[in-house]
């Protein structure tokens, strides 16, 4: 059985933002149950340009080129974001936007664990779904568990460990869940 190889994405570019100790714990579980995890600078998201078919059509940016090739290495995604306008933050739909085109299909068959955290009290319930469906339109199967954290300005220890039980062990059954359809 073949190591389970996952790409973690956040969706906040913020230094110690709430959605990156949020990732960080489940990249630390996902590590303790054997998968291999890249994690994607956030700052990336910064830096890749908009879109653009225009550009596309010159060739691939190298910073563009290198995430494809991460996904590519892939087999399971997990996401940490955060809503932004009740949506999906653009510099994270940007980045999907850029690895999901032609003629690869770099999402096909993976499967991806969404989470998030807000400081309001819906925890991303509300971008959730909009990035589920994304997810889904690209091929990837998305898990049905999914990770909300609400009050995300009182969920984290100094240290950046989840402080409550109950929302650790939501952390590693997510987790759980992937890297057991990682390893078939």
């Amino acid at each position: 059985m073949a190591t389970p190889h996952i790409m973690a994405l956040c969706g906040s570019v913020r230094t110690g933002g709430f959605n990156k100790k949020l990732l960080d714990a489940a990249v630390a579980e996902a590590r303790a149950q054997g998968a291999e995890v890249d994690v994607v600078d956030p700052k990336v998201l910064a830096q890749l340009p908009i879109y653009d078919q225009d550009v596309e059509a010159q060739g691939w940016p190298a910073l563009v080129k290198e995430q494809r090739d991460r996904l590519a290495r892939a087999n399971g995604l997990l996401i940490a974001s955060p809503e932004y306008n009740s949506s999906i933050p653009g510099g994270l739909k940007n980045l999907l936007d850029w690895v999901s085109r032609p003629p690869e299909r770099l999402f096909q068959e993976k499967w991806v664990g969404l989470m998030g955290a807000s400081p309001g009290v819906f925890g991303t319930a509300r971008m959730q779904p909009h990035l589920r469906q994304v997810m889904s339109s690209v091929g990837a199967h998305v898990l049905p568990a999914q990770v909300h954290l609400p009050r995300s300005m009182d969920a984290f220890n100094a240290d950046g460990s989840l402080k409550d039980e109950a929302r650790r062990k939501e952390v590693s059954a997510l987790v759980s869940s992937l890297v057991s359809k990682l390893k078939g």
